[in-house]
């Protein structure tokens, strides 16, 4: 019995899908496999990358943080920020990661150095997703 998946951000329902085999999401605690009939569990999320698994296929979806509900039908990201592979801007997300390298280097080690690492690693996310375009399937491949 495959996982119903919802990711929503507070502005907007960004995935769902309810034929689901496996999700991996970017932990607080580390990265978190889930499978159905998981244990109920709700933990915190990094920024990262969630790795959606239906059948053949592999989509991603950069998240900015947040919060997963599982349950053993299901599974809920509530993300601060979310962005599927398809909707992510190379060039903008490349500009965005330049423009935090440039910061790194010219600020001092105080909260703006911080504030840059964290723009630089949202951007190298959301690079790595919009790389990662989705995988097509066994089928898709065959056609």
């Amino acid at each position: 019995m495959p996982l119903k998946l919802d990711v929503v951000t507070i502005e907007r329902e960004v995935y769902t899908a309810d034929d689901v085999d496996m999700v991996v999401l970017p932990g607080a605690e580390g990265v978190m496999g889930v499978l159905p009939h998981h244990a109920p569990v709700v933990s915190a999320l990094k920024e990262g990358v969630m790795e959606i698994k239906r059948g053949d296929q592999r989509e991603y979806v950069a998240i900015g943080g947040g919060f997963v509900e599982v349950r053993p039908d299901g599974v809920i990201v509530m993300a601060d920020v979310a962005e599927k592979s398809d909707e992510i801007d190379e060039e903008r997300a490349e500009r965005a990661r330049q423009s935090a390298l440039e910061a790194i280097a010219k600020a001092p080690a105080t909260a703006d150095r911080l504030d840059a690492v964290a723009s630089l690693r949202r951007a190298e996310i959301r690079l790595r997703v919009s790389r990662q375009k989705r995988q097509p399937s066994a089928r898709d491949r065959a056609s």
